[in-house]
C-alpha cells in the first residue's frame, strides 16, 4: 500500500511540475521582454538628457544676453582683486566673520578670497560689488538685522 501512495504522490508531483513548467516559461519570456524594454527606455532617457544638456548649454548665453539688453541698466563687469577686497573690509572695520555674514558666505571663504587662494564665483562677485557701494552706517544697519 505504501508503494501505491508513493507512486501516486510522485505522479502528481510530475504532472504539477509539467504544468508549472509551461506557465513559468511564459512568465520568463515576459520578464525578459520587460527587462529589455526597460533597458531601451533607460538608453533613450539618457540620450534625451544629454541632448537637453547640450541644448540648454547652447541657448543659455543667448538668454543671458537678451535679459541684459532688456534691463537697460549698465552693469559693468566687476573685477575682483584680493587686495582691494581686504582693504575695503579693513576700511569698514569689519571682521572676516562679519563680512561673511554680510555676503552670505562662510568666514573661511572670505579668508581665502582675501589671501588670493580662491576667486569668488560670479554671483558672489556681484554681491561684493554691491556691498562695496555701501557706507559704514549702511553696513552696520545690515549687520544688525
Amino acid at each position: 500500500m505504501s508503494s501505491l501512495i508513493d507512486s501516486l504522490k510522485s505522479e502528481i508531483a510530475r504532472v504539477a511540475r509539467k504544468e508549472l513548467k509551461d506557465e513559468l516559461q511564459s512568465l520568463r519570456k515576459l520578464t525578459t521582454a520587460h527587462r529589455s524594454e526597460i533597458a531601451a527606455l533607460k538608453r533613450q532617457m539618457k540620450s534625451l538628457a544629454s541632448e537637453l544638456k547640450t541644448v540648454t548649454r547652447v541657448h543659455k548665453p543667448a538668454a543671458k544676453e537678451s535679459t541684459v539688453a532688456e534691463t537697460s541698466e549698465p552693469t559693468g563687469r566687476i573685477r575682483f582683486t584680493a587686495e582691494r577686497f581686504a582693504a575695503f573690509r579693513s576700511k569698514l572695520g569689519l571682521t572676516q566673520t562679519e563680512m561673511a555674514k554680510l555676503l552670505g558666505a562662510s568666514a573661511l571663504s572670505v579668508h581665502k578670497w582675501e589671501s588670493g587662494a580662491v576667486q569668488p564665483r560670479s554671483a558672489q562677485v556681484q554681491k561684493i560689488g554691491g556691498t562695496m557701494k555701501l557706507g559704514k552706517r549702511e553696513v552696520a544697519a545690515l549687520l544688525r538685522n
